[in-house]
């Protein structure tokens, strides 16, 4: 190997149990061509070497890739993030595809809200989906909805989405879709995440107080008001929560209609119905 390349190599062993695959990462995306690099033929002069040592130092302190190259890939889409909000994540993609089999018709003109926006990720990817749709977009922070409105933007769908600042909803109206990922992790659970998520996603996306409750049972209260009986909500929840969300949603007449599993056969989504 590339003794420049080797190097780096080694001290990537020290961190990761991929390194080869780090390293191909931060050289992929300091490449002056924008392509794949093949570690057996490469060549110093195709990349931005100021901008890969960059890039090196800031993965070795546990910077997410996502972090330091500001952006993550979504459904088919690739959003702008940074650690003012939390990264799209696969599991979330969940909710896509459930609404996507609730509501195959992409023509329809549906109303959409997504509390607890974050990156934006919902919201565009369905108003991306539903081009006739009507969506808003809701979060408590000032700084996530920035992020938002940049990927709307971006992805030219910023005419179809209304991103509020606001603690879950402010004005009730009936919504055809519901959808939200919320903090859903307790202190404790928090507390044993990795370093990686600790230092570069926002707290404030990740934990609610209740043992990871609270965002659930708010919403509980607020669904009522917003659903009609051919509504649908889709929410993500944790791992473990199945039971518990679904009491606390069916103790204010919301059913739960189905329980989706994750590519780890982990419980992930709840789709609900006002009964």
């Amino acid at each position: 190997m590339n003794s420049f390349l080797q190097s780096y190599l080694n001290e990537l062993k020290v961190f990761f149990s991929n390194p080869e695959l780090e390293l191909r990462i931060l050289l992929k995306n300091s490449s002056i061509k924008k392509k794949d690099i093949i570690l057996s033929n490469f060549e110093v002069k195709d990349i931005d070497t100021i901008k890969f040592n960059n890039a090196f130092q800031r993965r070795i302190k546990r910077e997410p890739i996502s972090k330091i190259f500001n952006y993550k890939n979504f459904w088919k889409y690739n959003f702008y993030v940074n650690c003012d909000v939390l990264d799209p994540r696969p599991e979330t993609e969940l909710i896509v595809e459930k609404i996507l089999e609730f509501y195959p018709k992409k023509d329809q003109s549906l109303k959409i809200l997504d509390m607890c926006t974050g990156s934006g990720c919902l919201a565009i990817t369905l108003a991306k989906e539903y081009s006739k749709a009507k969506v808003i977009g809701t979060d408590i922070s000032s700084k996530a909805l920035e992020i938002a409105k940049f990927n709307a933007h971006k992805l030219n769908c910023i005419n179809q989405i209304d991103f509020l600042e606001c603690n879950l909803l402010e004005n009730f109206e009936i919504f055809d879709i519901v959808v939200s990922n919320p903090p859903y992790l307790s202190e404790f659970e928090y507390d044993n995440t990795s370093s990686e998520i600790q230092l570069f996603e926002p707290k404030i996306s990740l934990i609610a107080a209740n043992e990871g409750l609270e965002f659930y049972q708010k919403i509980a209260n607020i669904l009522p008001n917003i659903l009609n009986k051919n509504s649908r909500a889709f929410f993500e929840i944790g791992s473990k929560q199945a039971k518990e969300t679904i009491a606390i949603f069916r103790s204010k007449n919301l059913k739960c209609l189905k329980i989706v599993n994750d590519m780890q056969n982990l419980n992930r989504v709840l789709i609900l119905k006002k009964c």
